[in-house]
């Protein structure tokens, strides 16, 4: 009677084990998700410094009409009233320093 006991009582924490282990919210479970939760704030992370740019960038445009205007010359090719446009075909311009005058 007791060799049958031990047997049943072996079993059944043989079976807990297993559930443990590998059964559903089990150490297998928790480790993936850990590792996805990992992979996820890693994204999270750059995509809140892009947030924060775009921010910065929103702020400055509200703010600033330098940035305004760079941003007309650069994406919509914006000349003032007091400058002249001169465009060379097939040639590139060089980006200038905003260095010195």
């Amino acid at each position: 009677m007791l060799k049958w006991l031990s047997l049943a009582l072996l079993l059944l924490i043989a079976l807990l084990q297993y559930h443990l282990w590998m059964g559903e919210g089990g150490l297998l479970e928790l480790r993936t998700i850990s590792s996805r939760v990992a992979d996820l704030e890693q994204n999270n992370e750059k995509l809140r410094e892009r947030n924060d740019q775009l921010a910065a960038e929103v702020v400055d445009l509200k703010t600033g009409l330098d940035a305004i205007e760079e941003r007309a010359r650069n994406d919509l090719g914006m000349v003032r009233n007091d400058e002249q446009f001169i465009w060379v075909p097939d040639v590139s311009a060089a980006p200038r320093s905003g260095g010195g005058q």
